[in-house]
């Protein structure tokens, strides 16, 4: 997800602007043309966006108890559009130009929100949150696998076929393969899963149709979830009609969600890929599921058996070694980044 993950979010919208070569980068500002740093420090701005996605599964799963999955996430994109346009205004930031650009938009916000947010408040019907939180770590592992695929540039090495592997291992594990899936709701496990795909598919469908467009970051993903909310408009009162009750700690699930885990934390995560990089602040993809799991058990009361979370730590392994570089390669990455 944004959510979620909208992960899968952070590789996705932080390659619109391609990243700049070597050859090309620009000479370092002077002192006086530096930007003001944030008042927090950007450690702290990257425990408060882990806190925020990984409570994400649990306030999705108390939403859903008073609404119904459609509802939750329309209210979810709802909120989280209204802080995005008023950061938007606040900024002056002008809506993109071009009808391919909005058609781009349209589909990136089927593939990158309404659909995984949909699956995943549905999975959430009949499966724990907890588990809701390990699938959604597996969308490395999927953008791995796909990206050798569609991506030219994205090459296979062993470290990576490797943690490929791994991570597939430890999917097994949550879901106790060897069990035969014993007790495990698989319908609703498909959908989460199915959720952690659509966002490699929608960041490599941004990469090959969105890159270098020279609008900011801030002005397509605002417009993006702006589409999507006028997708779960249309969609909601076909499938789910117009809640009867507003049941108040749903209701504040649900605006939670979408103020502090969509819209928010978006604005977050853009800081702290303009302040430190890519590569550092998508680590925040491995505290995701570990917070997701704690808020699971002690919030919820959600049961854990141990290969619940050891399986989610072969993921996690798994996932590392998928986004990992050769030594060289990276050095040559961090020197370029601003």
């Amino acid at each position: 997800m944004c959510y979620e993950i909208e992960q899968a979010r952070l590789a996705a919208m932080s390659t619109v602007t391609p990243p700049r070569s070597p050859s090309t980068t620009a000479p370092s500002p002077s002192p006086s043309a530096t930007t003001r740093r944030p008042a927090l420090d950007w450690r702290v701005r990257f425990a408060v966006l882990s806190l925020v996605w990984g409570f994400s599964f649990l306030l999705i799963k108390v939403g859903t108890d008073g609404y119904a999955p459609f509802q939750v996430t329309f209210g979810r994109l709802f909120f989280g559009t209204a802080v995005l346009a008023v950061a938007m205004a606040v900024k002056r930031e002008r809506l993109p130009r071009g009808a391919r650009t909005w058609l781009h938009l349209a589909v990136a916000a089927l593939l990158l929100n309404a659909l995984p947010f949909s699956l995943f408040a549905y999975s959430e019907l009949t499966i724990p949150s907890t588990l809701a939180g390990i699938c959604n770590a597996t969308s490395p592992l999927w953008g791995m696998a796909l990206s050798l695929v569609a991506l030219s540039e994205d090459r296979p090495t062993r470290r990576r076929v490797a943690g490929l592997g791994l991570g597939f291992l430890g999917v097994l594990t949550v879901l106790g393969a060897w069990q035969g899936f014993h007790g495990l709701d698989l319908k609703g496990t498909a959908m989460a899963l199915l959720a952690s795909l659509c966002y490699p598919v929608g960041w490599i469908y941004v990469r090959r149709t969105l890159a270098g467009t020279g609008h900011s970051s801030l002005s397509l993903i605002g417009s993006q979830l702006g589409l999507a909310t006028v997708q779960l408009a249309l969609v909601t009162p076909v499938f789910a009609g117009f809640p009867t009750s507003f049941p108040a700690v749903p209701l504040l699930a649900v605006a939670a969600l979408g103020a502090l885990g969509t819209g928010f934390a978006v604005l977050v995560q853009y800081g702290l890929v303009n302040e430190v990089g890519p590569t550092t602040a998508q680590m925040v993809t491995y505290f995701i599921p570990v917070i997701a799991t704690a808020a699971g058990v002690l919030l919820l009361g959600e049961s854990l058996s141990w290969n619940t979370p050891v399986g989610a730590l072969i993921v996690l392994a798994g996932a590392a070694l998928t986004q990992s570089r050769p030594r060289r390669q990276a050095a040559a990455a961090s020197a370029d980044q601003p």
